[in-house]
């Protein structure tokens, strides 16, 4: 193999931001207010269109919820780590928009890594509260000097952050 069609390996490193919202309310009632936010969706009826921009957005924008963001996969963790003796109810929703992501992605195609975005709803350990764990977008996002995507990065920060405060606020 030559030095030309040798492959490339290219190292970034950045620092990622956890954060995590603790609510009053129970974990039935925060899935509720998620769920009545966030439009569902599936990845095929994204990935699998065909047609033009136009027709593109036409058949996303339906799906989306009144928080700008719709449903892509929910991962119910608390139904098998129960095997493992752990009883605690935990999902992990994968969520976002096309056509918020493409704001990002027309900038910096590895924004694909990290949208659509997610965030974990995990019972509490009384049973009668919970808490949202998310990650900030523009944290692993915007990890380099591109003023364009830093501002989609945060303006996607903005919206996942209202989301997550309407659903776990009193």
């Amino acid at each position: 193999m030559n030095e030309t069609t040798a492959p490339r390996r290219e190292e970034v490193s950045f620092t990622g931001k956890r954060i995590r919202h603790h609510s009053p309310l129970s974990f039935d009632d925060v899935l509720a207010r998620l769920h009545a936010r966030v439009g569902k969706t599936t990845n095929d009826n994204v990935l699998t269109q065909t047609g033009n921009r136009e027709d593109f957005e036409a058949n996303i924008r339906p799906r989306i919820g009144e928080s700008g963001f719709m449903l892509f996969f929910e991962i119910d963790h608390g139904r098998w780590i129960e095997n493992y003796g752990i009883e605690r109810r935990l999902l992990r929703w994968i969520f976002g928009n096309p056509l918020i992501a493409i704001t990002m992605l027309q900038h910096d195609y590895t924004a694909g890594l990290f949208v659509p975005i997610e965030l974990l709803l995990a019972e509490s350990d009384d049973g009668k509260t919970c808490n949202i764990t998310c990650l900030v977008p523009s944290s692993l996002i915007a990890t380099g000097n591109n003023p364009q995507l830093r501002a989609a990065a945060l303006a996607l920060d903005a919206k996942a952050e209202a989301l997550i405060v309407s659903a776990v606020t009193a």
